[in-house]
């Protein structure tokens, strides 16, 4: 909902553009820009963005099949044996339907072993022609994308001059419940900013903002000088918090995110 306001901050010309924690990529699907490097550190989520570039038939197919299993038998039984399967060998067929199916869209996993817990959404998934058409539309918005298996600072390593790097990292105050979340490093990632900042590279991030509706401020360590500008997105009420508050609707849990600009 929110990644045509995020995209407008970027400069009109750019030379190639990163974003080394794809997740969803709802940003780079709204730039569709010419030249792309999108990574991400999760595997079941590459498989199903190098599906989309390199064999979208394949991904339409492992959503149909799903779809229609889920849609002759019990709902929930067959979720659950999505979900298993899932946890038993993860990979991009099932998270793929696991994404459409689940309560409320939030993927979230057990950070012992991280086992996906999610249950099962009472929503109908999108049909199978649904599916496709989205498939068709995000394939030609990619066409110039190479998606990669790959440590944030690996990527991000890779920009250079005149290039635009977009990190959206899980946030440090409302995302523990993601996968690699529970081991990701904000210093590490400030230290990166500032290398390809100091190669001429331009770095958006988004990061934790503020939640109750502006009533509490998140802090964090981000040093002195290494952003130019900041912007406030607001991301209206939190999903996460309706989904751990059982759907309720809650006026006083609106979140603003910060997005910091090194240029």
């Amino acid at each position: 909902r929110f990644a045509h306001q995020i995209a407008s901050y970027f400069p009109a010309r750019f030379g190639t553009y990163f974003e080394p924690f794809l997740g969803s990529g709802a940003v780079l699907g709204t730039l569709a820009p010419e030249r792309a490097f999108a990574s991400d550190a999760f595997e079941p989520l590459v498989e199903i963005w190098q599906t989309l570039k390199h064999s979208p038939e394949t991904l339409k197919r492992w959503y149909a099949d799903r779809w229609r299993r889920m849609d002759r038998g019990n709902k929930r039984e067959e979720y659950e044996r999505i979900k298993a399967a899932y946890n038993a060998r993860p990979g991009g067929a099932d998270l793929v339907f696991l994404c459409r199916a689940c309560y409320g869209g939030v993927v979230r996993f057990r950070q012992a072993d991280g086992y996906m817990s999610t249950p099962c959404g009472v929503h109908r998934p999108i049909s199978p022609e649904s599916f496709a058409r989205r498939v068709d539309a995000w394939h030609r918005r990619t066409a110039g994308t190479t998606f990669a298996l790959m440590d944030f600072e690996a990527a991000m390593d890779r920009a250079g001059a005149g290039d635009v790097v977009y990190c959206d990292p899980p946030y440090r105050h409302t995302q523990s419940i993601l996968y690699g979340a529970q081991g990701f490093s904000l210093p590490r990632l400030l230290a990166a900013i500032a290398r390809s900042k100091a190669r001429g590279a331009r770095v958006a991030l988004s990061i934790d903002g503020s939640k109750k509706s502006g009533q509490r401020v998140c802090r964090l360590p981000i040093p002195d000088g290494l952003f130019e500008r900041e912007a406030l997105v607001n991301c209206g009420r939190s999903m996460l918090r309706r989904f751990q508050m059982n759907g309720r609707t809650l006026e006083q849990e609106e979140v603003a995110d910060r997005l910091l600009l090194t240029w």
